[in-house]
């Protein structure tokens, strides 16, 4: 055992077309390899430009200046005797393909682009570039002329290729060719690669993270071999956060990782390994042998120089990964997406309405998470994140050494009441605010309210009223949706001028509390306080946010969320009734925020349309009938597709949830529907109506219905229904009474009359003929 090789992969915080920043990152990733004795670096997709330009990447600025970085790089002493890899796109043949550059010594051996694309949730990847399709063959580049100039090279090769150093060799996965049914990592294994290396663009989702390291880890352990995986970390310009988690594993364990929430810039993880190890596992896996045998060969590119070194260097041993709750993934993306987006904007600080319910509380717990974050990494980080927070407090000795005076400076909070407003909710704020430090005001907005409707009496000489006070459904909504955009505007005046009040330079960005549900759902006010310029929780359903809250009283001592997390959801828009409250969200909305969420995940991530997500629904919802289970279907999607339209405009979020509403990049459909879904909605009433004949049938004694017991009764197909009274195999001679008690479990009257049944409920009215319903099998 004597091949041991010390291999670095890179966590980056890039921006996208930060060409002055990327490379100074970029630099500082390869002196902390080589200060670790690294003789490999890899670093993360599209390092060089930053991977979220997006059409950016369709001017050819974009490569002309990655070019230029490379030449930088090319050229700059920190990079020699040490192979670099780098991701960046490149141009060949009027054709823009995502790249990893290879080069050594200013001399730039490989162009390896892209063989698989990825092109769904947030990735549109094929609008920008071109997969690599020609497998395991290159072809002649011909580099920049300033690239000539400086280096003497012309040319290089570009294509499907591997690094044949003197003692091993390297073969190339870009972020979703991991992913792919198709991974090309198999191919590379059975070729004789023993260290392969994937720069990646992959984004936080809660519950995500373990599916990229079981990649990672499978990657090697069918097949053998080093894999050196380098991600992105941070928000680049756009709604995802990178996640980090940059590992090197070797024959399927893990033997160092970086972080996934840090606010560190350049992280650098490395590992000795002894690629013995790689043959020796290889060699014992006969059928992999065998298949070696037969396996295609990768062109190489020859570069004269050996990476493994000093024997006696100790291998890294292997590490198990520590996978971080929703409740911690939350405190800390969120949190991280929040400070990038701030101090890359230039403003001060945040502006909040606190509303003393669960998502403004939330919003402020997120906030409150990244001022801890920040006083935890500036003894670590003190140039990277002092310099850009005595920026915002324009404070050039500034240190912080405690999260709530922090907050102070940096966050801004505000209760804005109004005479529909209760005082638990403003006590709760005010003590919320009070313990996580924030500035807080109170201020009643009631004066501005009023003035918006007397100008529109004095315009009609009408006013709206309440329902209480006589006034209609539509005047009601007039009416809260007033005061819910006085908010709003409140929001952005405070946002804008609270700084100049305080003697400080700059302004506020203004946070949004929506949650993904009420999205989804259309619950909000168009342009109210959901409209912001960012909302840390707008990627978040109401059950994860109610569970983080649970984390952060306990995390942070925040012992006011109990009482928070006790409160039931409400708007405060509607006049109170001796003082206390008469209107909440789930009564309003007509479904749980569990429902939604379910519903949700059907719509999205299951790709159900109204009959298919019925059909699912209805064998697991067994609490309820087949007849409410179908209405609950049919009014999400009225309410989802009547309010679609607030999607269009609704304010940047970090992305989070496998569901998400988000109609800018992850769930792209219609934003005009027509809400009456008559097609889909009938075949419902189909279903439904089958499912209730087949009862009636079995009632009847039918001769081709089924025989059921006691419990819950699937026909299959999905159709089911449930029924607690009645024996089990009963016969044809089942009496009148039994057909009695299904259709009154079923919450069905009814009526016989020869040979027809009617069937009524409130949201059900059918026919039911025998002689159209000949049982299971004659149902289509």
């Amino acid at each position: 055992m004597g091949r041991r090789v010390t291999l670095a992969v890179c966590t980056l915080n890039q921006w996208a077309l930060d060409f002055d920043g990327n490379l100074k990152r970029i630099l500082q990733s390869i002196v902390l390899a080589k200060l670790a004795g690294a003789r490999y670096r890899s670093g993360p997709e599209l390092e060089v430009c930053g991977y979220t330009c997006e059409d950016h990447f369709l001017e050819g600025d974009t490569v002309m200046h990655s070019w230029e970085v490379l030449l930088e790089l090319l050229t700059s002493p920190s990079c020699t005797d040490i192979i670099i890899d780098v991701g960046m796109p490149v141009i060949h043949k009027n054709t823009t393909y995502n790249c990893r550059v290879v080069f050594y010594n200013r001399y730039i051996y490989l162009i390896r682009p892209k063989l698989l694309l990825c092109d769904d949730g947030n990735y549109r990847e094929p609008r920008w570039f071109t997969p690599w399709r020609k497998e395991r063959k290159v072809e002649e580049f011909i580099l920049p002329d300033f690239i000539t100039a400086a280096t003497g090279q012309q040319t290089t090769q570009i294509g499907d290729a591997v690094i044949a150093t003197k003692d091993t060799v390297v073969g190339y996965e870009i972020c979703e060719e991991l992913w792919s049914p198709q991974s090309t990592h198999i191919p590379l294994s059975l070729d004789g690669v023993e260290i392969i290396v994937n720069g990646s663009g992959s984004y936080m989702e809660l519950r995500k993270a373990y599916i990229t390291v079981d990649l990672v880890k499978s990657a090697t352990f069918k097949a053998g071999g080093c894999y050196l995986f380098s991600n992105l970390r941070g928000c680049d310009g756009g709604r995802v956060y990178f996640n980090g988690c940059s590992c090197i594993a070797l024959n399927g364990n893990i033997l160092s990782r970086s972080l996934q929430f840090s606010l560190q810039e350049v992280e650098v993880v490395t590992a000795t390994v002894d690629l013995d190890q790689v043959s020796s596992y290889r060699n014992r896996n006969r059928s992999g042998a065998f298949l070696s045998a037969y396996a295609d060969s990768y062109p190489r590119v020859q570069v004269a120089v050996a990476l493994c070194t000093n024997r006696l260097t100790p291998v890294t041993p292997s590490i198990e990964w520590i996978y971080h709750t929703p409740e911690e993934e939350i405190a800390l993306g969120p949190a991280c997406w929040l400070w990038d987006y701030l101090r890359r904007s230039g403003q001060g600080g945040f502006f909040l309405p606190l509303s003393g319910g669960v998502d403004s509380c939330s919003s402020a717990c997120i906030v409150f998470s990244m001022c801890n974050l920040i006083v935890d990494a500036c003894p670590v980080n003190a140039d990277d994140v002092l310099a850009s927070l005595r920026k915002m407090v324009s404070d050039k000795n500034y240190t912080p050494v405690d999260p709530r005076e922090l907050c102070s400076r940096l966050f801004f909070t505000c209760y804005m009441a109004t005479e529909n407003s209760s005082s638990e909710t403003k006590a709760r704020a005010k003590q919320l605010a009070q313990l996580i430090g924030s500035y807080h005001t109170d201020i009643n907005i009631g004066g501005a309210v009023t003035a918006m409707l007397n100008i529109f009496s004095l315009v009609t000489g009408m006013k709206p009223r309440f329902p209480v006070n006589g006034g209609s459904a539509r005047e009601s909504l007039a009416l809260q949706n007033v005061q819910a955009r006085v908010r709003m505007v409140m929001a952005y005046l405070f946002a804008q001028l609270m700084l100049w009040a305080k003697g400080r330079a700059g302004g506020l960005l203004v946070l949004g509390s929506a949650n993904v549900d009420e999205a989804l759902r259309g619950y909000m006010t168009k342009y109210d306080c959901s409209s912001a310029d960012i909302n840390p929780i707008g990627g978040i359903s109401k059950t994860d946010l109610k569970a983080f809250l649970k984390y952060a009283r306990d995390r942070f001592r925040l012992p006011v969320l109990t009482e928070v997390l006790k409160a039931p959801p409400t708007a405060e828009l509607l006049p109170l009734a001796d003082g206390e409250l008469v209107q909440t969200d789930e009564d309003e909305m007509g479904l749980t925020y569990a429902e939604l969420s379910t519903l949700g995940r059907s719509r999205k991530v299951d790709r159900c349309g109204p009959y298919s997500m019925f059909a699912n629904l209805v064998t697991t919802w067994t609490d309820i009938t087949p007849a409410q289970v179908a209405e609950k279907v049919k009014h999400f999607f009225r309410c989802y597709s009547l309010n679609r339209h607030k999607m269009t405009v609704l304010t940047p979020s970090v992305h989070a949830e496998a569901y998400s509403p988000d109609d800018n990049r992850f769930d792209l459909r219609p934003f005009l529907y027509s809400v009456t879904w008559s097609w889909q909605f009938d075949a419902i009433d189909k279903y439904v109506s089958c499912m209730i004949c087949f009862l009636i049938l079995y009632v009847m004694g039918h001769p081709n219905s089924y025989t059921f017991t006691v419990g819950t009764y699937n026909w299959g197909g999905g159709l089911s229904a449930r029924c607690k009274n009645v024996a089990s195999h009963r016969t044809r001679s089942t009496p009148t009474t039994t057909f009695l008690t299904v259709l009154i479990l079923l919450q069905f009257k009814f009526t016989f009359q020869d040979g027809v049944i009617q069937a009524t409920r409130a949201v059900y009215n059918g026919k039911i003929q025998t002689d159209l319903c000949p049982g299971p099998e004659g149902i289509t």
